[in-house]
């Protein structure tokens, strides 16, 4: 298909976009990192593997967006805890088949070039060099497996070919205040990059908007051949921290042709005049909040959408139950998401998100809280604004999210005021014996 074709097919915005491009398309996923800043809940698990929705991870976002992209290629690089991930990923995402160029390669940290593990997000693309050239494709794109997002792509590739890029950067516009914690880029009106700061503390303002930053997804889009010499450059460069954002993307803006995609352009089911979806979960507040917008009439994340679906791992579980019915002792769910295997008996739900396998005894009360999986809520407790992490049995009687120095006390309250609860906490060492 001639790039031109594939372009206009690619801005016309209609429905997923695949074409050559993809199937010539390696992704990889960085998805080692501990997110230190969701605390405990990260205490026996990596970031992209904490639970999201209800019933997916993190990581499937990405994942999903690979495959619906016509991205079938993928490498998932892990490091930290990263066994909880990697059974995930086993379960849920085997269906991809090696005889149609399909499959999911699992790439933990094994000293492949020298005695150190992954130094860096070029360093783990670097280490695994071989497996990419093996594939011999023409384009790689490098994704981060800890945001929640919906994105096309295909559309991001196809404009990084018809520029003529050696690497793209997708980008999203963020509050200046915001923009601290990201890879803050200018560009000219063409859209080519030239300047990029890794996290600076007075982050630029765009042209003409002095209260917003133009900020890095960290999604990139490299020519393959372009992508292996920078990478080797990056390795016998002295000094480097091995970092796309703080040593790649500076040295390369500078000398080649850097491109930045307005993730505007390829965001699913994003309506005209919004802001695209993109969500970074990575704090406890944050976590809370996006599974808390979930709960909503419309929310802005639309997980019931057919055309681009979220993939997992599917337990077989049976409905969600919900038993008795006299007063005071009612069991009723408003204005929530109940999963599968949840029992709600003779207990109220209000606002809030149950994973599967929970069970929430009579007269107990959950509010504005996110319930991981196969937790046991005790008969009377009362639950506000606290993300309950799985294996938690809280006792009954139990007030949680009413007192936040008494919260304090036990468990972990965020700047929010959202109380986060792990087994650990209550002295239920699921993960050891003491």
């Amino acid at each position: 298909m001639p790039h031109e074709q594939i372009l206009n097919e690619a801005s016309a915005g209609q429905g997923r976009f695949v074409s050559q491009i993809t199937r010539d398309t390696i992704a990889f996923v960085l998805a080692g990192g501990r997110g230190s800043r969701l605390m405990q809940l990260t205490d026996w698990r990596s970031k992209p593997a904490v639970p999201f929705g209800g019933k997916f991870r993190i990581l499937d976002f990405t994942l999903s967006n690979c495959v619906n992209s016509g991205i079938r290629r993928i490498g998932v690089a892990t490091q930290y805890k990263a066994q909880s991930l990697i059974r995930h990923l086993q379960r849920g995402w085997s269906f991809l088949d090696g005889r149609f160029r399909e499959a999911i390669d699992l790439l933990p940290a094994q000293q492949q070039i020298n005695e150190d593990w992954y130094l860096g997000t070029a360093n783990a693309v670097f280490q695994n060099m071989d497996l990419m050239r093996r594939n011999a494709p023409k384009y790689v794109i490098i994704l981060s497996g800890d945001h929640i997002y919906k994105m096309d792509y295909g559309k991001m590739l196809a404009q990084h070919v018809q520029r003529g890029a050696d690497m793209s950067i997708a980008c999203i516009d963020v509050p200046l205040k915001e923009a601290t914690g990201f890879g803050v880029m200018h560009v000219d009106d063409h859209s080519r990059v030239v300047d990029f700061v890794e996290k600076p503390a007075n982050p630029p303002c765009i042209p003409g908007q002095p209260d917003r930053a133009l900020a890095s997804m960290g999604i990139y889009v490299f020519n393959a051949e372009f992508l292996y010499e920078q990478l080797i450059r990056d390795a016998d460069t002295p000094g480097s921290s091995h970092d796309f954002g703080k040593d790649i993307i500076p040295h390369c803006v500078k000398r080649y042709q850097i491109f930045a995609h307005n993730f505007v352009g390829s965001c699913v089911a994003c309506n005209p005049g919004e802001r695209p979806y993109w969500r970074d979960v990575g704090t406890i507040d944050a976590y809370w909040e996006a599974n808390m917008e979930l709960t909503k009439v419309t929310p802005e994340l639309d997980l019931y959408d057919q055309d681009w679906p979220i993939w997992t791992y599917q337990e077989q579980q049976p409905p969600a139950k919900f038993v008795f019915d006299s007063e005071g002792r009612r069991g009723m769910a408003i204005d929530s998401l109940v999963s599968g295997g949840d029992i709600i008996s003779g207990a109220t739900v209000h606002r809030s998100l149950l994973f599967s396998n929970v069970h929430v005894h009579s007269y107990a009360t959950v509010e504005d809280s996110v319930i991981l999986p196969k937790v046991d809520i005790g008969q009377g407790a009362r639950i506000r604004k606290a993300v309950i992490d799985k294996n938690c049995k809280i006792p009954a009687g139990m007030i949680i999210g009413y007192d936040p120095a008494e919260d304090g006390k036990r468990f972990y309250v965020s700047e929010g005021g959202v109380t986060l609860v792990t087994p650990d906490m209550l002295n239920q060492h699921v993960h050891r014996h003491r």
